[in-house]
């Protein structure tokens, strides 16, 4: 049986750029890629109560959250072996301006999980999910284009 994770993920995008960030390895150092503020659902919390906790857990700020963009459905292979689903929700953070100063250092989690946490040309950099390299994310939020699905199985 493949056990399955919901994950939130926030995209805040200011003046061309999407709030991203690197996250902090095992050892100590950074990945080689980027991606965007959220994480894990707790049993029966709601998408946008869980989206709320990890920003502010992340980045010390309290998001206002917008529509629903993106949802990408996927599976991997853990280090035991194991198949796990993950289905991700990427809701538009509507106050991007106020997280062009993030200070990892304020807050409850970013330090222990990630390096650093700014704003990136998505198209420049690798970024997951890799759909993000290559979409109009500005479209998305100006219009009300149907949610975008992304799925790799």
């Amino acid at each position: 049986m493949t056990e399955r994770r919901v994950n939130v993920r926030g995209i805040a995008f200011h003046k061309g750029q999407l709030l991203a960030q690197k996250f902090r390895t095992y050892e100590g150092g950074e990945t080689d890629y980027w991606g965007t503020p959220g994480g894990g659902l707790d049993q029966n919390e709601a998408l946008e109560d869980g989206l709320k906790r990890e920003m502010l857990e992340e980045t010390g700020i309290t998001p206002e959250i917008g529509r629903l963009l993106f949802v990408q459905q996927f599976t991997f292979q853990r280090e035991d072996g194991q198949a796990r689903e993950q289905l991700e929700f990427f809701f538009h953070i509507i106050n991007s301006e106020d997280y062009t100063s993030v200070d990892l250092s304020k807050t409850t989690h970013g330090l222990e999980e990630l390096i650093r946490c700014e704003f990136i040309d998505p198209e420049k950099e690798v970024i997951l999910p890799e759909f993000l390299q290559s979409i109009d994310i500005q479209s998305y939020i100006d219009t009300t284009r149907p949610v975008y699905f992304y799925t790799e199985m």
